[in-house]
């Protein structure tokens, strides 16, 4: 099994670009390890007759069918807009 030590976390943080105080890091080393031990024990299951999923459910598609239809237009869409100007949305200047 591998054991976490203090050098990997701040090899993670680094990767990871974090910042780690010392307290964080004797904590995650700690945490670090027990996550691994437990995927270890997770590893020493029999899965030989599990069919591997994507979800804990089955799912289906719940889109609905790609069909045209008449737009919202112009008009209605801009109807509670503040501000409006030639059929466009107008909002203040953003860029000096």
């Amino acid at each position: 099994m591998m054991k976490i030590t203090p050098e990997t976390v701040h090899h993670v943080a680094d990767l990871a670009r974090l910042s780690l105080g010392e307290d964080e890091v004797v904590n995650l080393t700690s945490e670090m390890d027990l996550i691994l031990a437990y995927v270890e024990k997770l590893n020493q299951l029999d899965t030989a007759g599990i069919t591997p999923t994507a979800h804990a459910v089955p799912l289906e598609n719940a889109f609905r069918d790609d069909l045209a239809s008449p737009s919202l237009g112009a008009e209605k869409a801009l109807h509670n807009a503040p501000d409006s100007a030639e059929g466009c949305f107008r909002v203040p200047k953003v860029i000096e």
